[in-house]
């Protein structure tokens, strides 16, 4: 697809997220320069600032860097589940363009996330309800974006099982009584059950076995090619980001050290830190 500076699909302006007290140099003195996002005069804790990107229809972004790097931070910010500090980020969808959605009201938000958006966290537990059905999981989601026909509501739910490679009869089966791999295949049902233009994964292989995860990864690469979803793909993990993704962004100390596409970033690494990061696995 032709990415041309008008075409994005999501744009993130300056975004800032501050845990404590800052001041005005607890941005200047913390970062990969003095490698620790904590500021030296105030303790206050930088997860992640500045940062800026453009998400095109369709792409896959890896954002890739160690634990406590801000990665995951940027992600919960964007699907609404923490607060954000500063910084702007736009939606290339009615009735939103041209808004920053962090500004929108909680009623819009919730509409952003139930219509424009799907989310499959690290832990199953935080995407799904362990109190509901798989096929219920699904039809809470469908339900939030409008859908109130029970039957197909159900076909749905099947039809997104079988996609998943869910067992079809495990349908009103908890996920409680599921393996860790299967509950990440109903969490991922779940999250694209209202057909977002936009999908977010937070560590999603990390905690399953060698085995599933490559089998939940070639899932991933299937769904987004069927059904050309544009991903955040979050992970530590460079061979998860080569697997999956199209561009990449760095993180270190809650900065972007470096970005650019997945291929050259891998191949050619610029910074030393994405460079240690590369050398590892190899």
């Amino acid at each position: 697809m032709k990415h041309n500076s008008e075409n994005w699909l999501l744009k993130v302006e300056g975004l800032t997220k501050i845990y404590g007290t800052a001041n005005a140099n607890s941005i200047e003195k913390t970062g990969p320069l003095y490698d620790s996002n904590i500021c030296p005069e105030t303790n206050a804790i930088v997860a992640c600032a500045d940062i800026n990107f453009e998400l095109f229809p369709g792409e896959v972004l890896g954002i890739v860097g160690e634990s406590g790097s801000g990665k995951s931070t940027i992600v919960k910010m964007l699907y609404f589940d923490m607060e954000h500090a500063d910084g702007s980020v736009f939606f290339n969808k009615e009735p939103y363009i041209g808004k920053n959605i962090l500004k929108e009201s909680n009623q819009s938000k919730r509409a952003i996330r139930n219509h424009l958006m799907g989310m499959v966290y690290q832990n199953p537990r935080d995407g799904l309800n362990f109190k509901f059905t798989s096929g219920g999981n699904i039809a809470e989601k469908l339900i939030m974006a409008g859908n109130y026909h029970v039957g197909t509501i159900r076909d749905k739910a099947t039809n997104l099982l079988e996609k998943t490679e869910v067992p079809v009869l495990r349908l009103d089966d908890l996920p409680a009584h599921f393996s860790g791999g299967m509950q990440q295949r109903v969490q991922i049902s779940k999250a694209i059950a209202n057909h977002p233009p936009l999908l977010f994964l937070d560590e999603v292989t990390t905690g399953l076995d060698v085995s599933v995860q490559a089998k939940v990864l070639d899932l991933i690469r299937e769904l987004q090619q069927e059904l050309g979803i544009a991903m955040i793909v979050v992970s530590h993990d460079l061979s998860v980001i080569r697997m999956l993704t199209d561009r990449t962004l760095v993180m270190k100390n809650g900065r972007i050290v470096e970005q650019g596409l997945t291929d050259q970033i891998l191949q050619d690494p610029q910074h030393p830190y994405t460079q240690l990061l590369v050398s590892s696995i190899l």
